[in-house]
């Protein structure tokens, strides 16, 4: 059987790299490559793969509220997510969104394979390197994040925010007006209890919610 492949990456060469790692694989077909999380949405929900190789920092809409949409779209399609960061918050959050596989990027080239058909099985994938990581972090039920007091809305405005957008293209991005926006952004700032955008720039890199630089 065929496992049917999608990738999401915001890097050019990355989705190169793991087109061509891939598709030398036996019984895996690359089935499309899309840039950003939204794409990312839309693609899965046209094609159906069996599998999403998923970068979790990707503008727009990170990795994470991706999986969170694609899960309820298309809840078939197992996800492997892609990251930098090893810390447990990120490992949570990415399998309480969705995912069924979690690998470094550091070693994404020698484990991709792997967690492509072990995801596709029915297992969760875990790199070797996060062996610290307990049970209840893999099935998205160790200690909260803090983001977890945001709707998904808010923490759609806040990725923006933080992105430098301003209300006006906020709220065409996301089809609200910028009055609604303004009201979303008080209201995410409140319940973290962060007061300017330099902090909530700093909070959002510490919590995987957009890339650093």
């Amino acid at each position: 059987m065929t496992i049917c492949v999608l990738l999401a990456d915001d890097h050019a060469i990355m989705r190169e790299g793991l087109h061509a790692l891939l598709a030398a694989s036996t019984g895996i077909s690359i089935v499309g490559e899309v840039g950003n999380g939204r794409d990312a949405v839309r693609r899965t929900d046209e094609l159906k793969p069996d599998v999403l190789v998923m970068d979790i920092s990707m503008p727009g809409l990170n990795g994470i509220e991706a999986a969170s949409l694609i899960r309820a779209k298309c809840p078939q399609t197992k996800i492997v997510m892609l990251s930098m960061h090893s810390s447990t918050e990120h490992v949570y959050r990415a399998f309480q969104a969705g995912a069924s596989g979690y690998v470094l990027k550091e070693s994404a080239g020698t484990e991709v394979i792997a967690a492509v058909r072990a995801v596709h099985a029915g297992q969760r994938y875990l790199s070797p390197a996060l062996h610290d990581v307990s049970e209840a972090t893999m099935s998205g039920t160790g200690r909260a994040s803090p983001l977890e007091s945001l709707s998904a809305r808010e923490r759609q405005v806040l990725q923006l925010v933080v992105e430098g957008k301003s209300s006006a293209e906020i709220a065409r991005i996301v089809h609200l007006s910028p009055k609604s926006v303004e009201t979303y952004r008080s209201r995410l700032m409140k319940k973290l209890g962060i007061a300017d955008v330099p902090s909530l720039v700093k909070f959002a890199i510490q919590h995987g919610v957009t890339p650093p630089g």
